[in-house]
């Protein structure tokens, strides 16, 4: 057609319009760096050949949002959706964290290597003679080290940047005088470093002061920092002296963790805990305000002119999240069944990810049959062990053992890692840079104000009309329990009574030295009405978790009375995954048992209540009436701040919505159906009827009494009982029941799950269940940590196969999405 062009037209392709505007667009504003597409001469051949000649079928003209299969032919697919802003760059640098402009923040980079001790670390045992230390302040101790500038409480966020304060970073540490100045440097101004002042009161003793969560006076418990110029063999005291919790763990027993750089570099060795003479008690010194604590402990370093790390917790950082999210992103398998996307950007500016981990489904009817579940992390920062928990999850959940595979074949898996990344960066124990604790605001109309619970709540509320969303868990840490429970919400259906506990006790089951069922709770308190939990519970989610796991560590069966590890916690995000498969499992075995044992815990509770309360009653057929909310005690709830509203900045704001909320008029419900029409209007015929026969004269013909008269709808019995029955909802057959216990309403939610039957996989039994079992599936130990301590039942998983699978039965006829 054009001879003159054939040659070159060739060698290259025209670009998609869409595409090629999109490339142009997007490089203009920096967002786009790649090479382009045509070159300039290429352009302008481009340009001169005239397109409305060209068919459309020609290769030249084809679109690369299409995909095509190996004939070239039928059956085109759409690509993967491009972000517009790219999440991560296996070329480029990580995104660097964007910090307040008031908060001043070192250059280097803070890392640690990963380590588990060789041994079990005990708790330190008081033994009452542990020295109380008086604090004296500045008064009559030197300050080596104090912060500027922070903002606390009448101040708010306003904006932020790579790299926080402008100007020079100011060197808050003394300056030593000579070789034999022994004073300790101290340095907290690095992420998720929190340590307000420190001074010194003794030649080896130190009064330290945390720094509270930023634009708030409050929230004192998050500990990182850093001290230098160590000597070897010399005792040290340090002294925290204003915590705000009455209670904590460090009177049992629990002990700090120290970092030794030096050991990491030469033995290996990471995180410990040390400390000799712990002690916490209430500071004796009153400014007026609310009651302080003190935490007191001794150390020795192992080495002199040393660098060392102290911390509440073993830290993770945001940077330390997107190292390992950026490996998942960059492997060529992983990355085929986990999608990585943007939830939202924080308050600051930081990314806040969102996972979707399932296979890839065959049709589009078995997508949408899929379930969903939702978990999520660091919606409080300063508990890092929700963080190690859920890099266990994922660390299973993306490997390649069939349970991880035969869970992303029935599942699809949302996860937010981090929901809170700006309180993660600087520091903060509880709050986000809007000064409050997100996790009483889930119920919030400021989207700008928090943007991150707000995103998350309405990316579940999409999913929950998509698809049904089996379990929402979302982890935290408690300071002052040991081990790991659950709290959850009582159900207030007979259908579903006691299945919200059947999850938590068969985690105990399978992890029996680490998991505690009689420490979790499950009353819905009026304060918490705020919380992820209780939110997504009202949102129809019946089995809405919050995992609380400790600080300090166990106290339950091989693991009695030693801290836990990261390992401990990261082979807990493994038995999440197990007990998921254990509570789906289409043998009802298992699932029936626990209601049954849950039933008669329930008993045992009850009857202890009552003789405590010195009254005899026979619980026979009346028992199941009692509220479960009068069993349990109010007392027991998790370790959480009240919601202290909203800040002042915000407060006419959110009256503003709220009333333009209410000036909405609500919409007229319509009659849908032919029953409901028909009572309405027997109703108001009824009431007309009534009224003319209260007014009538003497004059008047009188009705006949109402309860004789019959409608005309009425009049034809078949007729009726047709039209009622037509609107109601068919019955399930048995095929739809999918292997339901039909005699019995104890039957978890996921029975009407369809599940493939030809996996043969085993697995070894463990003890406790006595009923016969369908065949198990195998674990893969070198694919999941290996838990110490049997479980206490014989596993049975889905005979299945991700091959010649059959087909699923009821989908439902919402939005499909072949992939999720």
């Amino acid at each position: 057609m054009f001879p003159a062009l054939e040659t070159d037209l060739k060698q290259e392709t025209l670009p998609d319009p869409y595409e090629d505007f999109m490339h142009h667009h997007l490089q203009y504003y920096g967002y786009f760096k790649g090479p382009t597409y045509l070159s300039s001469a290429g352009h302008a051949q481009v340009d001169a050949v005239n397109r409305d000649s060209l068919m459309l079928s020609s290769p030249l003209l084809r679109s690369r949002q299409l995909l095509y299969d190996d004939l070239d032919e039928v059956n085109p697919r759409l690509r993967e959706p491009r972000e517009l802003f790219s999440i991560f760059s296996s070329r480029g640098p990580l995104q660097a964290p964007r910090w307040p402009i008031e908060c001043e923040v070192i250059k280097e980079n803070i890392s640690h290597i990963e380590w588990v001790p060789p041994q079990p670390e005990y708790f330190y045992q008081p033994t009452g003679d542990e020295k109380v230390p008086e604090i004296v302040g500045e008064e009559q101790g030197t300050a080596v080290y104090q912060l500027d500038s922070v903002p606390t409480e009448g101040a708010y966020f306003t904006s932020s940047r790579i790299g926080g304060k402008r100007g020079i970073i100011k060197e808050l540490a003394v300056t030593l005088q000579g070789p034999e100045d022994n004073t300790l440097l101290f340095e907290s101004r690095f992420e998720s470093g929190n340590l307000q002042k420190a001074v010194r009161v003794g030649i080896y003793e130190y009064e330290l002061t945390l720094r509270t969560d930023l634009y708030t006076d409050k929230h004192t418990q998050w500990f990182y920092f850093r001290v230098q110029n160590t000597r070897k063999d010399v005792t040290y005291r340090f002294t925290i002296v204003n915590l705000l919790k009455p209670k904590s763990l460090y009177a049992v027993g629990m002990k700090p963790l120290m970092y030794s750089q030096l050991d990491a570099i030469t033995y290996n060795i990471g995180w410990r805990r040390e400390g000799q003479e712990i002690k916490y008690y209430k500071n004796t010194t009153d400014d007026g305000q609310q009651p302080l604590y003190c935490l007191t402990w001794t150390v020795q370093f192992p080495h002199d002119q040393d660098t060392c790390f102290f911390a509440h917790f073993y830290p993770y950082t945001y940077t330390d999240l997107q190292c390992y999210l950026l490996s998942i992103a960059n492997n060529p398998i992983q990355s085929q069944f986990c999608k990585l996307r943007a939830l939202c950007r924080s308050l600051a500016g930081n990314t806040v990810y969102l996972l979707t981990i399932t296979n890839p489904s065959r049709t589009p009817q078995e997508a949408a049959a899929k379930k969903a579940v939702v978990l999520s992390a660091r919606v409080h920062p300063g508990e890092s062990n929700g963080s190690w928990i859920m890099k266990g999850f994922l660390d299973f959940i993306l490997s390649n053992s069939p349970d991880a595979q035969l869970l992303r074949d029935i599942f699809v898996f949302k996860v937010i890692p981090m929901l809170n990344p700006d309180g993660v960066i600087v520091g903060n124990y509880r709050c986000s840079l809007a000064g409050r604790d997100l996790n009483r605001h889930y119920k919030t109309v400021l989207k700008d104000s928090f943007p991150c619970i707000w995103y998350a709540k309405n990316m579940i509320k999409r999913l929950l009309e998509e698809r049904e969303v089996l379990l929402y868990c979302d982890f935290h840490g408690h300071s002052r329990k040991n081990n790991i429970f659950l709290y959850g919400c009582n159900s207030n259906s007979r259908k579903h009574w006691l299945h919200e506990r059947v999850f938590p006790l068969m985690l105990s089951k399978n992890a029996p030295d680490k998991f505690s069922f009689d420490s979790c709770n499950f009353k819905v308190q009026k304060c918490k009405e705020g919380t992820g939990r209780v939110v997504m519970w009202r949102m129809g989610i019946i089995n809405s978790y919050t995992m609380e796991s400790t600080f300090g560590g166990s106290t339950l069966g091989s693991k009695r009375d030693t801290h836990f590890t990261v390992e401990d916690l990261k082979s807990l995000g493994y038995h999440v995954c197990d007990t998921i498969l254990d509570f789906c499992d289409p043998d009802q075995t298992k699932y029936t048992q626990c209601l049954q044992e849950l039933k008669e815990l329930l008993q045992q509770e009850i009857h202890k209540k009552l003789n405590n309360l010195g009254q005899d009653m026979d619980l026979e057929g009346s028992w199941s009436d009692i509220p479960l909310s009068d069993i349990e005690s109010s007392t027991s709830g998790s370790d959480s701040s009240l919601s202290d509203g909203l800040p002042a900045h915000l407060l006419n704001l959110a009256d503003e919505l709220n009333q333009k909320a209410m000036l909405k008029k609500p919409k007229k419900k319509r009659l849908q159906t032919r029953k409901q029409r028909n009572e309405q209007y027997q109703k108001n015929y009824l009431m007309r009827e009534l009224k003319l026969t209260e007014n009538n004269t003497p004059g008047r013909a009188r009705f006949p009494p109402t309860l004789q008269k019959q409608p005309t709808f009425l009049k034809n019995p078949e007729n009726s009982s047709s039209s009622i029955m037509r609107n109601e909802k068919p019955r399930l057959n048995e095929t739809q029941l999918s292997g339901r216990d039909k005699g019995t309403s104890l039957d978890p939610p996921l029975t009407s799950l369809v599940l493939p039957k030809n996996k043969d996989i085993t697995q070894s039994k463990k003890p406790g269940f006595t009923a016969s079992c369908s065949p198990k599936r195998s674990t893969n130990s070198s694919l999941g940590p290996a838990p110490d301590v049997k479980p206490n039942w014989p596993k049975t998983r889905y005979p299945a196969t991700r091959k010649d699978r059959t087909p699923m039965v009821a989908y439902p006829s919402l939005h499909i999405y072949t992939y999720p």
